[in-house]
């Protein structure tokens, strides 16, 4: 094993048990005969789809498995020690100290009831490698480096008191205190913003580069890892489809798969002209009950009937509550909504069965917007009962119509949803909201949890019912790439105000004030060295920091 090697796996096989439904367990491969080479102080890229396998081989690198996963076979070398089948003591020495790890939800990894500081340098003193005054002081320093604000007394706040983007370079700092050789970063950007993923996403690639370490970056998003990898290895159900150099991987591609994954995002949505609305708000002011500042202000936007409006804005802008308040749950302060040339009531007590019907929401975790218990049939057909009153086989034939409508076909009505993959649950709740034959339908973050040709795939789906059904879509994300896939109309929303709105082609045409021009600049791209230039050119920070 060549000097400079620091991580080396060959032939690795990892299994775990699944238990099917009313079926004894059975033993099931994730991944297959992987081999992977790592140097000191580089960067390879893990990427794929969901279930590729990408946080399975991740952690593997400190010879961990999760929920139950075991590795059966290969080998796992690193610092020239085979650790595969190392015992508990050897791997208790390593993780924390030569291996750590940053996960994708910093605000589940850290301890709510301690301060920052206490967790970020409580491995490097349970494993003696300094004492508490130098372990806070690399911290400080850690926290400099990482550009988190007030570096010297940030640590004496805890999680709740700082933003997702500052608790995620916290974790990137209580990775790095230890002086590991290798860090483990598991979609570390992904639950971001887009504007604050490119600051946590740049003061990540500064800490690699100045402190040496070596790194596994684990991520869906090509675009993201081209920013800090030196080489990308792609993987899918668990094998290796192609590996090679950062350049390579994104402007020579040589797998139909990973071409697949480069040319991503490629629709293309013609701007329809303005018509008439079936959706005016105008002037909605509304704040949260017990508060005394206002979460909207002075809200005015349409929407026409077969048109799609993207609101877009980081975290805490506001988008999601206009939702709220369009579906009568935050009745606002002043202001007015009117719907099919009626005016809604303002809270949902209020509204006829017929406002309920024709305003549907799909929301961002279909996980938890089902019930688990529930067959995809009882699902959606719960709407057809509610609405229409059918039942029986008439509600079972058009339970079987909007599966066909969403292109899941026979055999997915007796399904439950942990059968289903992640976008096979979002496509159930599409079809739940069209079985309710509605007007309007608001898409909260639809496709933000989604793989990104899972997302182009559903990003289709709505745009084929809408031209089939003439359904209007209030479509609220963060990620402009989406809103130029499949908007109309466009709000930009900051601090709870809409600050630029208008048709798609006036609203992504320049000038721009600075929060749009942030957004715009902010949406990743398929370009080695892009994340440098834009940096270089912002004329803002993100609110989010």
């Amino acid at each position: 094993m060549a000097d400079d090697t620091l991580l080396a796996m060959k032939g690795l096989v990892i299994e775990a048990t699944s238990y099917p439904p009313g079926e004894p367990p059975k033993n099931v491969t994730l991944v297959h005969g992987v081999d992977l080479t790592l140097k000191r102080g580089k960067v390879l890229g893990l990427i794929g789809e969901s279930g590729a396998g990408k946080s399975t081989i991740g952690l593997s690198a400190m010879s961990f498995g999760r929920g139950g996963v075991r590795l059966t076979g290969g080998t796992i070398h690193l610092n020239g020690r085979e650790i595969r089948l190392a015992d508990a003591k050897a791997l208790r020495s390593l993780r924390g100290r030569e291996v750590t790890y940053v996960s994708q939800s910093a605000i589940a990894s850290f301890n709510p009831a301690k301060q920052i500081m206490e967790q970020v340098i409580e491995t490097s003193l349970s494993h003696g490698l300094m004492q508490k005054p130098e372990a806070e002081a690399r911290a400080r320093a850690l926290f400099r480096k990482l550009g988190l604000p007030n570096p010297d007394t940030i640590g004496s706040r805890y999680p709740h008191q700082v933003s997702g983007g500052q608790l995620q370079r916290c974790m990137t700092a209580m990775a790095l205190c230890p002086k590991p050789d290798l860090v483990i970063f598991d979609e570390p950007t992904t639950a971001l913003d887009v504007t604050t993923q490119i600051d946590v996403l740049a003061a990540i690639k500064e800490a690699i580069r100045d402190t040496q370490v070596a790194a596994l970056y684990i991520t869906h998003d090509l675009a993201v890892v081209a920013q800090v990898a030196d080489e990308i290895m792609v993987l899918r159900h668990g094998r290796m489809v192609e590996l090679g150099e950062t350049g390579q991987i994104i402007t020579a591609p040589r797998e139909d798969y990973t071409k697949a994954l480069v040319s991503v995002r490629g629709i293309e949505h013609q701007e329809k002209p303005p018509s008439a609305p079936i959706l005016q708000v105008q002037n909605v002011t509304a704040r949260y009950r017990g508060t005394n500042f206002d979460v909207l202000k002075n809200i005015s936007v349409e929407l026409p009937p077969g048109q799609t409006l993207a609101v877009v804005g980081e975290s805490g802008s506001g988008k999601s509550t206009l939702a709220r308040a369009i579906t009568g749950l935050l009745p606002p302060t002043s202001g007015r909504m009117v719907f099919n040339g009626r005016t809604l009531s303002p809270n949902l007590a209020g509204r006829t069965k017929d406002d309920l019907r024709e305003i549907q929401m799909i929301y961002q975790m279909a996980d938890t917007a089902m019930n688990p218990r529930q067959t995809v049939g009882t699902i959606i057909g719960r709407p057809l009962e509610f609405y229409f009153g059918l039942k029986g086989a008439e509600r079972d034939r058009r339970v079987q119509d909007l599966l066909d409508h969403i292109e899941m076909g026979k055999g997915f009505a007796d399904r439950y949803p942990a059968e289903l993959s992640g976008g096979q649950k979002q496509r159930v709740c599409i079809a739940r909201a069209l079985a309710a034959n509605p007007k309007l339908i608001i898409c909260d973050e639809v496709t933000s949890a989604l793989d990104p040709l899972v997302a182009d795939g559903i990003l289709k789906l709505l745009l084929n019912l809408q031209a089939e059904a003439n359904v209007a879509y209030l479509f609220i994300t963060h990620d402009l790439a989406t809103v130029r896939a499949i908007s109309d109309k466009i709000a930009v929303m900051f601090k709870g105000a809409v600050v630029r709105y208008g048709q798609k082609s006036d609203v992504l045409e320049p000038p721009f004030d600075d929060y749009t021009d942030l957004l715009l600049s902010s949406v990743p791209e398929m370009e080695v060295g892009w994340l440098e230039k834009v940096i270089a050119h912002r004329k803002m920070e993100s609110a989010g920091n």
